[in-house]
């Protein structure tokens, strides 16, 4: 008989400084509807960031730009536990045991691991090819059954519904693991660079210009949207017209997403108009919308015993509910328990 669980999200974001729109659109809007339905974790995964090396003090304040960031979007502390997974040892222990669990046939299918190891995936870390067994942990040490996931994420969160279900079944533990399901983000399409709209958008593209940090000034936001590419065509009427168009695409899925809208009720509006028009009307948008929050990490970054002290409180709730389930982890796997 199946298990009904209780309904939980678990998301991360890496703490790799100056959250951009990317962020925003992608998954912090998502996370704050969320908030308000169902019971939600948030975790800033600096055990995931220094698969890369990290020089130390720039990760400690980029966890901190990245709490900021958090709160100043719309995540309520009283309704969301936010804390760094590094804060609680249970990520790093179950991961081991889905080391275990985890086939390597199954790691060497993750794409992800080849596009970030490059050519030379020898000198890539061992922590980057077991990446998506912590990821995995990270959900299942709290009993997720609900994951907000973009394009770039599917897989991996296709492999954690593999090892909750042979964990299940290699232990004869049926239903301890629930399965966890995507939660897509409706109407939501990748933001893509300002500069070359085939790229995702990033902040180690290296022309500022290729995207909008979520601190940027209203003059910054005018600047590199005016300098952000297009093509001389007008906007259509059709998303067919759009074909061949990824730049011009990628700005009305923009304005399309901060407007809360499906796209075709944007194009509807704007069909026969051009570009520089159009164009002063997303930097209004984006004004109205980026700039109060980047308003509100710069006094939030200033406060950062506030910050530490909110990772503290969230790292205290998050330990609590992953000693609980570990213990019952360890029980089943066999270890003993003191």
């Amino acid at each position: 008989m199946k298990k009904n669980f209780k309904e939980v999200v678990f998301s991360g974001v890496q703490p790799t400084g100056n959250l951009h729109l990317g962020n925003y659109l992608g998954a912090i809007k998502n996370f704050v509807e969320l908030q308000k339905k169902m019971e939600c974790i948030y975790c800033v995964v600096d055990l995931h960031a220094i698969t890369i090396f990290q020089e130390p003090k720039n990760l400690k304040k980029h966890i901190l730009e990245t709490v900021a960031g958090f709160i100043a979007c719309g995540l309520d502390v009283k309704k969301s536990i936010i804390f760094n997974q590094s804060s609680v040892s249970g990520h790093a222990e179950l991961a081991w045991i889905f080391n275990c669990v985890s086939r390597i046939g199954w790691m060497n299918r993750m794409t992800q691991f080849k596009e970030k190891a490059g050519s030379d995936k020898e000198k890539a870390s061992v922590g980057l090819y077991v990446y998506p067994n912590l990821m995995a942990a990270d959900i299942l040490l709290y009993k997720a059954t609900h994951v907000p996931v973009g394009d770039d994420q599917k897989q991996h969160l296709e492999l954690s519904r593999d090892i909750a279900q042979k964990f299940n079944n290699d232990y004869k533990s049926e239903n301890f693991f629930p399965i966890p399901e995507p939660l897509i983000h409706k109407g939501f399409s990748r933001v893509m660079s300002l500069r070359d709209g085939s790229k995702k958008m990033s902040k180690s593209e290296e022309s500022d210009y290729s995207r909008i940090n979520l601190t940027d000034s209203s003059d910054d936001i005018v600047k590199k949207i005016k300098k952000a590419k297009t093509d001389s065509l007008s906007i259509p009427d059709s998303i067919k017209d759009l074909e061949g168009r990824p730049e011009a695409l990628n700005l009305l899925n923009i304005y399309s997403s901060l407007k809360n809208s499906k796209i075709e009720k944007t194009l509807e509006q704007m069909a026969g108009k051009d570009f520089s028009k159009f164009k002063e009307n997303l930097s209004e948008i984006l004004i109205d919308i980026i700039c109060p929050i980047g308003k509100k990490i710069k006094d939030l970054k200033k406060d950062e015993n506030y910050l530490q002290k909110t990772l503290e409180d969230g790292s205290s709730k998050a330990s609590k509910i992953a000693t609980k389930n570990l213990k019952e982890i360890k029980k089943i796997v066999g270890f003993p328990l003191y």
